[in-house]
């Protein structure tokens, strides 16, 4: 057992990260402390007026768009943290697919240690390279599946390699892409948290941002119900699979036994929440978010089996055992916003055309 224990300064480091992002998080959904919050609100002050300058840039002309050879659709959020958007970035790929689309899903590839870049991803890229989102993504949807820090790069490599679409995974603030649609995430219960921009508040751009996206989807862990900002996505978790053996298991094969839950997400709370509403009597392990994860914290001292989000299952391909259980984590909506999305969706993809982009 030794040689699956982390070392003290490694604990003491990765507790701190968690401590701090826990602080965070009651700054911007709870509105406590009320020190730290005014501590930091010059800094948001300073950080809105970057934000809005850098805009203003790119509506001007000052800052050059680039428009590649393919429909451009950005899947991302207006928050730091978890909103739900790779699940819904994987819909919206086997989507297209299915209407006949070869897709190219772009990422920054964040987390990744490449030196070289564009990386193009497969199921078996070494996820330390390429980055835990960018590797779920290929293995789940078979998309081409490309990493960059400059997106407009990993497009234009995803369309050598054959794209009829390019998905942009949390590409919103990434302006140098020109796009024919935005889809924009949230999440249902934590909305726009305090309303600040960052550092005080959650926000990467105001609120304000989410008049000009093509459609705006809440992310609801619980019921189906209407949002005021737009369609809602409901999240669903039903399957697990084996990371080492590859074997299926309905989540509800785990009710009536210990189960600990590991979570390295933006919000691993949500996680957990969902696996107690399921039924679940879990131990939770929460790790910072895209943390890198070590067979140390996946390894417990009892037998109890371990379920962890897909997100952090890929980054335990080479050392999980048969104990460990990635969840599968599934998007779907009601008729009306399906259709609706859909015809978003379905719109940019047929548009070849290049035009002049305002937004």
């Amino acid at each position: 057992m030794a040689s699956t224990r982390r070392c003290n300064v490694c604990n003491s480091t990765r507790d701190s990260s968690v401590s701090a992002d826990r602080t965070l998080q009651r700054v911007w959904y709870e509105r406590s402390p009320v020190v730290l919050f005014l501590l930091l609100t010059p800094l948001s002050v300073l950080f809105a007026l970057i934000a809005w300058l850098r805009r203003a840039a790119y509506r001007s002309g000052i800052f050059k768009r680039v428009r590649v050879e393919r429909p451009v659709i950005v899947v991302g959020n207006i928050t730091v943290g978890g909103t739900g958007k790779t699940p819904l970035v994987i819909w919206v790929t086997e989507l297209l697919q299915t209407r006949g689309y070869r897709v190219g899903v772009v990422s920054r590839g964040y987390g990744g240690s490449a030196t070289r870049w564009p990386q193009v991803v497969t199921s078996q890229s070494r996820v330390e390279e390429v980055g835990d989102e960018a590797a779920l993504i290929a293995g789940r949807t078979n998309a081409v599946v490309v990493t960059s820090p400059d997106r407009v790069e990993a497009a234009q490599r995803a369309i050598e390699l054959g794209a009829q679409v390019i998905v942009s995974d949390d590409g919103l603030q990434h302006y140098r892409l020109a796009r024919d649609a935005e889809i924009v995430v949230m999440d249902a219960s934590r909305r726009s948290g305090n309303g600040w921009l960052l550092p005080a508040g959650p926000l990467r751009e105001p609120t304000s941002r989410l008049r000009t996206a093509d459609a705006v989807i809440a992310t609801s862990r619980s019921e189906m119900r209407h949002d005021p900002a737009g369609l809602v996505a409901q999240h669903e978790i039903r399957q697990t699979q084996c990371i080492a053996t590859g074997e299926r298991r309905e989540l509800s094969a785990f009710i009536g036994m210990k189960v600990h839950a590991v979570a390295g997400i933006g919000n691993p709370e949500a996680f957990f929440l969902m696996l107690r509403r399921a039924g679940l009597t879990i131990e939770p392990h929460a790790l910072p978010d895209h943390a890198t994860v070590a067979l140390a914290d996946i390894t417990f001292e009892d037998s109890a089996p371990v379920l962890m989000t897909e997100k952090d299952a890929v980054k335990c391909r080479a050392f999980a055992n048969d104990r460990h259980w990635a969840v599968r984590l599934d998007v779907t909506f009601a008729a009306a916003d399906e259709a609706a999305l859909t015809a978003v969706l379905m719109k940019a993809a047929q548009s070849t055309v290049a035009r002049s982009d305002t937004r």
